[in-house]
């Protein structure tokens, strides 16, 4: 059986100023989740249990993943595996849609 979330039916939530998160479907086992940011907006470093896959739609950003730093420009990925720290900044207004697995409770 599937389900289909219409995006303006995905509540948004600020999770940090400048940054909107829409939670746009899930399974037992993944969730979707959409980011829009203004520029210069920062994610501090953190760590969750689980596993999560990005893909920058437009903009830009820095992800820190275990103290190294990388850019990621529209079309790129990254990965992050469960426990490990990390966090992002915004160089510019983006749109970034990361997967976890398993779905965050946090995000439900």
């Amino acid at each position: 059986m599937g389900h289909i979330t219409r995006w303006a039916d995905a509540k948004p939530v600020e999770a940090v100023p400048g940054l909107t998160r829409r939670t746009l479907n899930e399974t037992a086992d993944m969730m979707v989740v959409e980011f829009r940011s203004e520029a210069k907006v920062t994610t501090p470093l953190h760590t969750h249990p689980s596993q999560q896959i990005g893909y920058v739609v437009s903009g830009e950003i820095e992800i820190t993943i275990e103290g190294v730093t990388r850019t990621c420009k529209a079309g790129d990925t990254y990965a992050v595996a469960g426990g490990v720290e990390h966090g992002a900044y915004f160089v510019l207004e983006s749109v970034v849609v990361d997967c976890f697995s398993p779905p965050r409770e946090d995000y439900r």
